[in-house]
């Protein structure tokens, strides 16, 4: 866990509960640190099933946020970091 290119089992979604992003294209880019499929941080995957509703719809959150930045950086063709 936590090396370049480290892949993660799908994350399973209790009933009823805030579904998780995972799309299961897990692999960390070392720029952004973000999973390249959901976009969440390391942090973010380690502790999703642990949150409860409010702190997985922040991580959603955060999400939306970055993947406008992400989608503006394949736009682009850079291949640099995300800040």
């Amino acid at each position: 866990r936590g090396r370049r290119g480290a892949t993660f089992p799908a994350m399973t979604n209790p009933p009823g509960g805030v579904p998780s992003p995972c799309i299961n294209i897990c692999r960390i880019h070392p720029g952004t640190g973000w999973c390249e499929g959901c976009l969440r941080t390391l942090d973010e995957i380690t502790v999703w099933s642990r949150l409860g509703d409010a702190g997985k719809t922040a991580v959603l959150a955060r999400v939306a946020e970055r993947r406008v930045t992400w989608i503006a950086r394949l736009a682009g063709g850079a291949d640099k970091a995300v800040t």
